[in-house]
């Protein structure tokens, strides 16, 4: 099969968290956009948005959400947004009733919306030789970053993402077999993981996470094991927090 470059970025995706000090041009910026804009929506309703951060004082308090500093850093700082309040608004100015726009199948197609536009744009920043890194963490504290982000009912952020010119040099990650996740018309499940994901193990104890030097990672059985006995109170409240926003998860 002939390279095909654009897939051959994608597998070679490494998430960058230290970027030049140098802006990406109003170009590049305009482009990103585009490709958020005419990302694949449900039912041709445009249920997401992106907010630009660039204040410094929100970054800031976004830092202390995520505990990640380099959030503060990234020449573009993005937040993918699920957004039933402007089809809302829209309703509501024709139409002065209750509407079905805060359910949970309209979250959901939100949330998904979101998070599809933002997998976009990682492609698209990459394809032009930019790094970017997610910043799931903007979720550690969901009802700080609502009033951080100035979020109106019926919305909800879903991600963040930091953008720029690369300026470290990270391993590829390993990842473990697509038999473990890819399967044909039913769920498979497997019998002993720990043995079967032996040498996945061995795989990833070599790997080296920069940010985290000189020590490479625990064995891939072992992070689940360290990540799934503990419990994070502020990330738990995250339906009650959605609730808050407007939405009613029950209809």
């Amino acid at each position: 099969m002939k390279k095909n470059e654009t897939i051959e970025r994608m597998l070679d995706h490494r998430s960058i968290r230290q970027w030049k000090d140098e802006p990406l041009s109003v170009e590049i910026i305009e482009t990103l956009k585009k490709v958020a804009i005419r990302t694949s929506t449900s039912e041709g309703m445009q249920y997401a948005s992106i907010i630009r951060v660039k204040n410094p004082a929100k970054r800031e308090r976004l830092v202390e959400v995520s505990t990640q500093k380099y959030l503060a850093t990234a020449p573009e700082l993005w937040i993918f947004v699920a957004d039933n309040y402007r089809n809302d608004r829209i309703y509501r100015e024709n139409l002065d009733e209750d509407n079905f726009s805060n359910d949970a199948d309209k979250f959901f197609q939100a949330f998904t919306d979101a998070a599809i536009m933002a997998q976009n744009v990682m492609n698209a920043a990459e394809s032009m030789g930019l790094g970017a890194v997610y910043f799931g963490s903007i979720l550690n504290n969901p009802q700080k970053t609502v009033e951080i982000l100035e979020l109106p009912e019926n919305t909800f952020p879903v991600v963040g993402m930091g953008i720029g010119y690369p300026d470290q040099e990270p391993e590829l990650k390993p990842r473990m077999k697509a038999d473990f996740r890819i399967f044909e018309d039913r769920y498979e499940k497997m019998d002993d993981y720990h043995k079967l994901l032996k040498d996945y193990d061995k795989e990833m104890s070599k790997y080296y996470d920069l940010r985290v030097k000189k020590k490479p990672l625990d064995e891939f059985t072992k992070q689940v094991e360290d990540k799934y006995k503990v419990q994070r109170i502020d990330r738990s409240k995250i339906i009650r927090v959605i609730r808050d926003q407007g939405y009613n998860l029950d209809i």
